[in-house]
């Protein structure tokens, strides 16, 4: 691994909550990789090679039906990884592996914004997981998270009006990037919410009559982000506040303990350090 992609350790929330010890063993693992827009990083049913840790790319997680229709289970960026059954597989055929023990994907990863981050072997990071109960512990406190976006966006995708559903998605995506620009068209976000492209039109001029958007081809822009929250249902703010918990939760296990007042000096216990996350 070169030192630039050690630079970006950082850069993505997960790896950075790793204790430094654990990330010793880990780094090597690692590789440094680009992840061009709306290229596919594997396929539901297919068997999965590789994690990713994204840094600046921002990843859709799509479940696919068998007509062919699709729809945006989560989304995932700095904040986490793509292929939590790597290290949460088992040798039963009917949960998700094959018969010789080999992990098979059950959501497509398709690149929604291109950027780079971070590769690793499925074999690597399911050892990692079993070696160290700290990794483990971080592992599975992001994928619990991961699976509260997932049943939030199942439940506003069959309660809520497409106008809050589109700026729910709007607005989850942007909190995964710098800007407020999405290179996306209207067929792409229809995709995605699993809705008509008619529908998508539709909201879309809302939000613009509105003054929250600029759209144009193939590119929007958000004009106003509060506006769009407001225009948004519940659920953004339900996921949105989940991850900023798991954050929180990440820093708090880093601090060092407090001595007690019984406790004799130097006794306390060191904290490990973290990596600002």
């Amino acid at each position: 691994m070169t030192l630039s992609a050690i630079s970006h350790r950082e850069q993505n929330q997960l790896l950075a909550a790793m204790p430094f010890e654990d990330w010793r063993y880990i780094e090597s693992h690692l590789e440094w990789v680009e992840m061009p827009a709306h290229s596919t990083l594997f396929e539901a049913g297919s068997s999965l090679r590789h994690v990713y840790f994204p840094t600046t790319a921002v990843i859709s997680l799509v479940s696919t039906m068998m007509d062919g229709a699709t729809v945006e289970v989560a989304v995932v960026g700095s904040e986490g990884m793509v292929g939590v059954d790597a290290f949460m597989g088992s040798s039963n055929a009917n949960n998700g592996t094959t018969a010789s023990g080999t992990v098979m994907a059950q959501n497509t990863a398709l690149v929604s914004r291109g950027g780079h981050g971070y590769r690793m072997s499925a074999q690597s990071i399911a050892h990692h997981a079993k070696r160290s109960e700290q990794v483990m512990h971080h592992l599975l406190n992001y994928t619990r998270t991961l699976f509260l976006h997932m049943s939030q966006t199942s439940a506003c995708n069959r309660h809520h009006s497409l106008d809050q559903q589109l700026a729910r998605w709007l607005l989850v995506h942007l909190e995964r990037q710098s800007d407020d620009e999405l290179h996306i068209t209207q067929e792409r976000i229809a995709s995605m919410l699993g809705v008509r492209r008619e529908g998508v039109t539709g909201g879309a001029l809302r939000l613009q009559k509105a003054g929250l958007i600029r759209y144009g081809r193939g590119q929007m822009s958000v004009l106003d982000r509060v506006g769009l929250q407001a225009h948004s249902c519940e659920c953004h703010g339900v996921i949105r506040d989940a991850y900023a918990r798991l954050k929180n939760d990440a820093v708090l296990q880093a601090k060092p303990a407090q001595a007690g007042p019984s406790e004799a000096p130097g006794l306390n216990a060191v904290g490990r350090s973290l990596a600002r996350v």
